[in-house]
């Protein structure tokens, strides 16, 4: 088993006397309360603001060049390379300046619902509210798991602690290093809390393959029958929308992995963008939000203290976390069977993508890779364009990996379970931003819900010119002039002159993946 390399430092750490190990939720938000860390609600969830950051910070974030990992690493914007004397002498730093602190809080957990490639990890927190958070979002042990544990990752998180570029070698005074020699994921100078959750999930996206497992940004649920559907989506593309679904048990929203036993959430929580919530929009999220939830620069009323989820003065990234106890209709623990069903959604501001089609394998393949979505550029000012966003695999960010070690795992995978794959646009229709409308959300239900049942699997489809796709002809409640987008357009020419400019984005975009086969590489459709 590997098992973090501890110095002596974090050892001396750990066991000072005011180190405060694997406290309760009431104890935690009690602690961040009384310390001033944040605020509480009337319904007893802490709110905290997080300063200038309020979102990641990729720019900020680095790999350890080692030469245990160094060759496994793909090494560009994504994963930039930072070396061992920059990491010591910065890890030395915190763990000084962590020592000043009168108070210190541990969490022990895992990464991985499945015992059989779940991931021990620790977390030594400055704040009483991240560890608050660390808390709902990882899987917490049973007693008897808590005296067995032993961390094979630990997370030493200091927001307080600020980097000197110049001295130090960061961009700036935040700072994400991961040692995976050392097995130690350093955080500095950001107070944002999704830095924690998302270190773990670049971690897994490293350690999973390495068992044959491939690791997945997307959702999971399961139907009455137990047939599991994955839901892989972009911010904006409906995926936490489609996922829930009062006939189908969520297994996770957002992590998960996919081993030879099946699917696995990597989270015991829930981390939901909560900008404009309502009881009526999401009933789930906002039923969740509870005791203990945490909600991240959320807009409290003063004198009620109720939240004003419609308020993005700070940003528009506000989040809640809790754990994926708090909804009802959840797969408990979040494990089940193999994908039947994978959607990938996107939201196309161009206006041209089928509202669905049933993709091959290759095609399949080909859409993982590009991970397209739409920017809506048209809310910014002065912009009336919509921009092609292409996060490979659904989560660039993530991927410590080259990227088509994840999708040559997904082809596998899709040809030992027969999975279905399906690309669903939830954007615009008859048009592109601004001319066209957003498609109708109850004939993206009906059409996945069809996916979802099987009802597609010998559907008569006609062929898309542009890019290739296979469009249903016909799906019941839904009108056929809504699933060809040609036909939806009043400008046929406009809609071919469009199509073939977002075409010609997916050809550029996919010439980075050089050392793809042509039997993937040409699933974008003919290049115009």
């Amino acid at each position: 088993m590997i098992t973090t390399k501890i110095s002596e430092k974090l050892k001396d750490l750990l066991l000072g006397e005011n180190v405060n190990v694997q406290l309760s939720v009431p104890q935690l938000v009690e602690m961040s309360i009384s310390r001033g860390e944040a605020l509480l609600t009337a319904d007893g969830a802490v709110v905290a603001q997080t300063g200038k950051y309020t979102g990641r910070s990729p720019d900020d974030r680095f790999i350890v060049e080692e030469e245990s990992s160094k060759d496994n690493i793909d090494w560009g914007n994504v994963n930039r390379p930072i070396s061992s004397e920059v990491f010591n002498s910065l890890y030395n730093k915190v763990m000084d300046h962590l020592k000043t602190k009168d108070g210190l809080y541990v969490f022990k957990g895992f990464a991985g619902a499945d015992p059989a490639s779940r991931l021990s990890i620790q977390v030594v927190n400055e704040f009483a509210w991240h560890n608050l958070f660390v808390h709902q979002l990882f899987i917490r042990p049973s007693e008897e798991e808590l005296n067995e544990h032993e961390a094979q990752f630990t997370i030493v998180s200091a927001p307080s602690f600020k980097a000197n570029p110049t001295i130090d070698g960061t961009n700036s005074e935040a700072f994400v290093i991961v040692s995976m020699e050392k097995r130690i994921i350093l955080i500095g100078g950001t107070e944002y809390a999704g830095e924690m959750k998302k270190s773990i999930f670049s971690i897994m996206n490293y350690l999973l393959p390495e068992k044959g497992i491939l690791p997945m940004h997307c959702s999971a649920n399961v139907g009455t029958d137990g047939d599991v559907a994955l839901f892989f989506g972009l911010s904006g593309t409906g995926k936490t929308t489609l996922s829930a679904d009062a006939d189908r048990k969520l297994v996770g929203d957002d992590e998960h992995g996919w081993s030879d036993n099946g699917v696995f959430n990597i989270e015991g929580g829930c981390y939901a963008k909560c900008i404009n919530l309502s009881a009526e929009k999401e009933p789930e999220i906002f039923g969740a939000i509870r005791f203990g939830s945490v909600l991240e620069n959320v807009a409290i009323n003063p004198e009620t203290r109720t939240p004003d989820y419609d308020d993005g003065s700070l940003t528009e990234n506000t989040r809640a976390a809790y754990p994926i106890q708090a909804i009802d209709n959840i797969v408990d623990p979040s494990v089940a069977g193999h994908p039947k069903t994978i959607v990938f959604l996107t939201a196309d501001a161009f206006g041209v993508l089928p509202p669905i089609s049933i993709l091959t394998k290759e095609q399949a393949m080909y859409h993982f890779l590009s991970g397209f979505t739409s920017k809506l550029a048209g809310t910014e000012r002065g912009i009336t364009s919509p921009e092609a966003t292409f996060s490979t695999c659904f989560g660039s960010p993530f991927l410590p990996l080259h990227a088509t070690v994840y999708a040559e795992m997904l082809g596998k995978k899709i040809d030992e379970h027969d999975a279905q794959v399906f690309l669903v646009n939830t954007g615009w229709t008859g048009g592109e931003y601004g001319v066209g409308h957003r498609m109708d959300l109850k004939y993206t239900r009906t059409m996945v819900r069809a996916a979802l049942e099987g009802k597609l699997k010998n559907a008569e489809t006609e062929v898309n010119a542009v890019f290739g796709l296979e469009m249903p002809i016909a799906i019941d409640g839904v009108p056929t002039e809504v699933l060809n987008p040609r036909n939806a357009w009043a400008d046929g020419e406009q809609y071919d002159k469009k199509a073939n400019e977002l075409a010609n984005l997916f050809h550029e975009n996919f010439k980075k993946f050089g050392t793809v086969s042509k039997d993937i590489s040409s699933k974008g459709g003919p290049i115009a």
